[in-house]
């Protein structure tokens, strides 16, 4: 059996062989990955101390800057000043397994652009030369929304989230003493979360392509998805206006800008 390819100065080549060489794409996609995670591992105070543990002191970037634009808008709500809980380690592997977990993560995330140039490498031949544009920019726009969900999803998102639920009390005599594991847990499935959730215009395209989503249908239901963004943006911030727009500005402009890029897919398919 033969895999035919767009382009004549491909080689044709057996299905066996089609495996063979996505199996050297996949090894070198997780060497990549392998190798920042190890870097990562090795470099333990600066991604412990400075990434993963920076969100829980008030130090951290975004507090600081929170704490700026409350001065200026007069609105202490936003001046977070401290955060009232502990980490501590109730696992014996706990910080150990935290460790490869974090430099996973981070491999993850390091390596991802290289993957996608893997991924784009073997789909390659199987592609028409005229489509390869709109495949060139696609990888690019995937690659750039991942960056920006993860940059999102870690000043944003996780330290909000963070003072939220180290805020959050039952009654006085509860004392917030978090595990490591918990912590490191939602600090990477947040930043993922978002940078996976950044992905959406390039999905609605693909879905419009298809026409399982329309631009019709999205406007439809904007009012549904704005309430929804808002309802969101105001369990995880402080109880003030401004930093619910801080999160709720970026995921409206996110959903507006799936909505023309379904019309932008749908325009194409009629013009084709």
């Amino acid at each position: 059996m033969y895999h035919t390819v767009s382009d004549p100065d491909e080689k044709y080549l057996p299905f066996w062989e089609h495996l063979e060489v996505l199996r050297w794409h996949i090894i070198r996609s997780l060497v990549a990955t392998l190798a920042i995670a190890f870097v990562a591992f090795l470099s333990k105070e600066f991604v412990f101390h400075t990434l993963v543990l920076g969100p829980s002191r008030p130090d951290f970037w975004t507090y600081r800057m929170l704490f700026r634009l409350g001065e200026l808008l007069d609105a202490p709500a936003l001046c977070i000043q401290q955060l009232p809980f502990t980490l501590q380690s109730r696992q014996l592997s706990g910080q150990f397994t935290m460790h490869m977990r974090a430099a996973l993560v981070l491999g993850l995330i390091g390596a991802f652009p290289y993957v996608l140039w893997e991924l784009w490498c073997f789909v390659k031949p199987g592609i028409l030369m005229k489509n390869r544009g709109i495949i060139y920019a696609s990888i690019f726009i995937v690659g750039l929304l991942f960056m920006l969900g993860t940059l999102f999803g870690y000043y944003i998102i996780t330290p909000l989230v963070i003072h939220f639920l180290a805020n959050y009390q039952l009654d006085p005599s509860i004392v917030n003493r978090f595990d490591i594991v918990s912590y490191v847990s939602t600090v990477a499935t947040l930043t993922l979360a978002c940078a996976f959730m950044f992905q959406l215009p390039v999905v609605v395209y693909f879905l419009a392509r298809v026409s399982m989503v329309t631009a019709h249908s999205m406007r439809a239901h904007r009012r549904h998805a704005i309430v929804a963004i808002l309802i969101l943006a105001a369990i995880i911030t402080p109880p003030d206006v401004m930093s619910q727009l801080l999160i709720a500005a970026p995921l409206v402009l996110l959903y507006e800008c799936s909505i023309l890029i379904a019309q932008f897919a749908a325009n194409r398919d009629r013009a084709q």
